[in-house]
């Protein structure tokens, strides 16, 4: 490496927070410690973090197509087909090709899968209202205000459900 670019990155560092103040870790430490109160719902009915923000996904819609939920639940397609497979095993899924297009699939929560949304949401709701209560409400809607707002400023839109 040359000195010169010894000299940029020295000075990009300089520059830099310490990584455990960066916004990267400080999203992910507040995804984990709302996660951990998450968990052990979705594990009591065997369900991973992806595969219930699909079937929430999913039981808000009539019908989706893959490309559209992988969007909306922000998962890798190599992901999300992994977690279909599953859902589809365990019958909380419905899958089927578009007639429009047959390299189009389009998928829906099945009765069972609207059953075991409806089963786990009392409980989902009480891990939010207890969040809320220790964060406070207002302060609540003004974050969620505000991540959108960054999430707009950084150039996502979130898609129509």
């Amino acid at each position: 490496m040359s000195a010169e670019q010894t000299h940029v990155q020295d000075a990009a560092a300089r520059h830099l927070q310490p990584f455990p103040h960066s916004l990267p870790a400080i999203l992910t430490r507040a995804r984990e410690v709302v996660m951990a109160r998450v968990r052990p719902t979705l594990r009591t009915y065997d369900l991973t973090e992806p595969q219930w923000r699909v079937l929430r996904t999913l039981g808000s819609v009539e019908e989706i197509t893959v490309t559209h939920l992988a969007t909306l639940v922000v998962l890798l397609p190599s992901s999300l087909s992994r977690i279909l497979r599953d859902l589809s095993e365990r019958g909380l899924i419905q899958r089927r090709t578009s007639d429009l297009d047959l390299r189009q699939g389009l998928l829906s929560v099945s009765d069972d899968g609207m059953a075991l949304i409806e089963t786990i949401a009392p409980e989902a709701a009480r891990v939010s209202s207890e969040i809320e209560t220790l964060y406070g409400a207002e302060r609540m809607a003004r974050l969620r205000s505000m991540l959108e707002e960054l999430e707009q400023s950084l150039g996502w839109t979130q898609p129509e459900l």
